[in-house]
């Protein structure tokens, strides 16, 4: 995974930090090399570190040393924490922050302007290790220090990269909120379901699977959605007149899609 002598702070363990953290150590990540800070830890937080005997963080211990810190708490609290903790980081510190909101300038302006800093974009998948998670670093972060946050990133899914900061914005609309567009259409299929007939259960059932059930098969396809989408759909069948409401040029799925990132841009933009 990583050297034994690198030390990981996990600072902030909710949903997302738990994730991850569970990630590493299926991943081989050494109890004994983690650190967590969390002021308000969950059952299954506790459970964890009892079980897997992880160290909680104290920074009034001056034996604890990271070299890597993970940045998972709310954005608004981020300047406070760091400026609690700052006494105990390395000189060479790698900082990687999964805060929604937080662009790169704002965290150098926390850890300070010689840090080495990496911005990540994670999604909701990664609590069952099928996230996706895209990362921006400044010009301080190594080449071994890539790879380093390569290795933690991937324990909870697929991981890319990007070098301009300013598409950000546009990887938090597609896939930072994705999973939320994806929840929305089983919602909905299941809502339409009831609308023709069907028992609310017998609905619900049916879009979720469907959903959840598709999802996998795009994963396992090596083909393009639009290959996937045009095998299921025979001309002039009951697929084909659903489509051509979802498709059409004006007012379609498609149309619909690109108002809602459009938007989450702009909301993205606000926010940094």
């Amino acid at each position: 995974m990583i050297r034994m002598d690198e030390q990981v702070l996990l600072v902030g363990a909710g949903k997302m930090g738990c994730a991850m953290l569970v990630g590493w150590l299926d991943a081989g990540l050494k109890p004994e090399q983690i650190l967590v800070l969390e002021p308000f830890p969950s059952s299954q937080l506790k459970v964890l570190m009892q079980q897997k005997n992880i160290k909680i963080f104290d920074s009034s211990t001056k034996n604890h040393d990271p070299n890597i810190v993970i940045l998972a708490v709310k954005p608004q609290m981020m300047q406070q924490v760091i400026a609690s903790i700052d006494t105990v980081f390395q000189p060479g510190c790698l900082f990687i922050s999964i805060a929604a909101g937080q662009n790169i300038q704002a965290l150098e302006s926390y850890v300070g302007r010689d840090r080495a800093v990496v911005r990540v974009m994670p999604n909701t998948p990664a609590s069952i290790g099928r996230g996706m998670s895209v990362a921006c670093k400044n010009s301080y972060v190594s080449s071994e220090q890539t790879a380093i946050c390569s290795v933690l990133l991937a324990a909870a899914g697929e991981v890319a990269w990007v070098e301009d900061e300013a598409m950000m914005d546009a990887v938090t609309a597609v896939s930072g909120s994705g999973p939320a567009y994806i929840f929305l259409l089983a919602e909905v299929m299941a809502a339409a379901g009831q609308k023709v007939g069907l028992p609310a259960d017998l609905a619900r059932q049916l879009a979720n699977v469907t959903v959840s059930g598709s999802g996998e098969l795009l994963r396992q396809s090596d083909g393009a959605a639009s290959v996937l989408r045009e095998n299921v759909t025979s001309p002039g069948g009951t697929t084909a007149a659903a489509l051509n409401v979802l498709m059409d040029e004006k007012d379609g799925m498609g149309q619909l899609m690109d108002r809602a990132v459009q938007a989450a841009v702009k909301r993205s933009k606000e926010l940094s």
